[in-house]
């Protein structure tokens, strides 16, 4: 494996992680961490210009890492993703802290906030050092299901998966299937039998 270089960026996100979070400081604080090569700010990481930050650091500093400190990784993860491959590196080489949601947006304490986003980008920094690249790949998948228990739930979810053209498979370990609900005489509101 390679000697880890790697590259951080933290997002103000407009005023939505810099009105809570010290970003300067994260950014300092990042700079200290084991191999960062490179830490900046910058007013919105997943526009255009942020993301030619990135790629312009990796090409010019030799970076195979990258950290971005800004919102959630289920609205930019993939954009991050495909900065790292646009600019020759393995995407899975990437790691996002989420200091929007997870800082920012739950606290009104500058001090505290700021300390936390520190410790989330640190935790990413030192993941991201030791990710190995990973390669996509399709599976055939079989196109059944196996439902284990034969209770009321379990009926149930196999009657759905059948009903949308799947086969299934419905296994119980009692001789009957019910459950529990087999075991009730009458059942509200209606008073019908269980069974």
């Amino acid at each position: 494996m390679d000697q880890p270089r790697i590259g951080v960026y933290v997002c103000n996100c407009g005023v939505n992680i810099a009105a809570t979070v010290n970003v300067p400081q994260v950014v300092e604080s990042a700079k200290d961490l084991p191999y960062v090569v490179v830490a900046r700010e910058h007013k919105y990481m997943c526009s255009q210009p942020g993301q030619d930050m990135i790629k312009k650091d990796i090409a010019e500093l030799d970076l195979n890492r990258v950290v971005v400190a800004s919102c959630t990784p289920r609205m930019h993860e993939p954009t991050f993703q495909t900065v790292l491959v646009e600019a020759g590196l393995n995407p899975y080489y990437f790691q996002m802290a989420n200091i929007r949601e997870q800082c920012s947006w739950i606290s009104k304490d500058i001090e505290k906030a700021t300390q936390k986003a520190k410790a989330l980008v640190s935790a990413a920094v030192y993941r991201v050092a030791l990710q190995e690249p990973l390669q996509a790949r399709t599976e055939p998948v079989t196109k059944q299901a196996l439902v284990v228990g034969g209770g009321i739930a379990g009926i149930q979810a196999a009657l759905s998966i059948a009903n949308a053209g799947y086969r299934v498979f419905l296994v119980e370990r009692q001789p009957s299937i019910g459950g529990h609900m087999a075991e009730l005489d009458k059942t509200f509101p209606t008073l019908d039998c269980s069974t």
